[in-house]
């Protein structure tokens, strides 16, 4: 038989977009893992020819205790984000697939709105809310009895800061979990709730037995990606706190923004993006695993 002709035209269609992403992505990529291996500083940023000094780079870093401080504060902040995120987001999922059209349609725009905000607009109004002399944070918490807010500084205290810049990723990141689960919950089938009802099975039951087994790879893809998002966050911290105060909200981002600009070790700062991304795939392969194993035990 004769063999037919390959047709070129949608690698050709293809090739400017892969183009772009190798100079926009995949460069500075390797260009940063190179630096990591070098003894890179302002002077070298200047005038150039950073020598190569191998691991030396990443043994200063996995030795050093501030490091492994920085990552401890990481997970936790982490954890903490996709876990209050994804809890609100099923709860707020749920409800709007409860509510009538109008209802529906009312809460689905205010979440729109809050998905759609700037990063650093929504940052601006989250600082304006916690602001110590005429927040609407502390007016409303002084109204309820807590006098002890009256003036309170959010951002002079580290659990404070810590606890406000958790607040704030988890009111940026509902609006997007929140709607693409209802997006998934509408394609749940009624027959299946009406079965459970009839059997005498509860609201907790129904989500239980019912929802979250239909549901389990959309759970597990908004997981991860919630994961990325508050591990790689930066830009709130930067301009609410900049890691501060006395370290208390230096997230690993922040901590290799801090090396590069106030260090100008470009070369450790490269270790420790490397390190960084390192870690969030090594986090989620094992959930990726354990995730498949489960999938695969049923």
């Amino acid at each position: 038989m004769r063999r037919t002709r390959a047709n070129p035209w949608p690698y050709v269609l293809v090739a400017p977009a892969v183009v772009a992403i190798g100079l926009v992505l995949g460069y500075p990529v390797v260009r940063n893992v190179v630096m990591s291996f070098q003894d890179y500083g302002l002077r070298e940023l200047i005038r150039g020819g950073a020598s190569f000094v191998g691991l030396d780079n990443y043994a200063e870093l996995l030795t050093d205790g501030t490091f492994w401080g920085v990552v401890v504060r990481t997970l936790a902040f982490t954890a903490i984000d996709v876990v209050l995120i994804m809890v609100l987001s099923t709860l707020v999922a749920l409800m709007i697939n409860a509510l009538g059209r109008v209802l529906r349609f009312g809460v689905m725009a205010g979440l729109v709105v809050v998905w759609a905000t700037p990063i650093i607009a929504a940052t601006t109004i989250w600082q304006w809310l916690f602001q110590s002399e005429r927040g609407v944070v502390n007016a409303t918490l002084v109204a309820l009895g807590l006098d002890r807010f009256d003036g309170y500084s959010w951002l002079a205290h580290g659990p404070a800061a810590f606890a406000m810049l958790v607040l704030l990723i988890v009111w940026q990141s509902v609006p997007f979990a929140a709607l693409t689960l209802y997006a998934g919950l509408t394609t749940v089938p009624h027959e299946l709730f009406e079965a459970a009802r009839i059997d005498g099975a509860s609201g907790f039951r129904l989500f239980r037995s019912v929802t979250f087994p239909i549901l389990r790879p959309l759970f597990g893809l908004i997981t991860s990606l919630e994961v990325i998002w508050v591990f790689k966050a930066f830009a709130q911290i930067w301009a609410v706190t900049q890691g501060g105060p006395d370290d208390a909200t230096t997230t690993l981002p922040v901590y290799a923004y801090q090396v590069a600009q106030s260090l100008h070790r470009y070369g450790l700062s490269g270790a420790i993006s490397v390190v960084t991304v390192v870690m969030l795939t090594l986090l989620l392969l094992v959930y990726f695993r354990q995730t498949l194993r489960q999938e695969g035990d049923r």
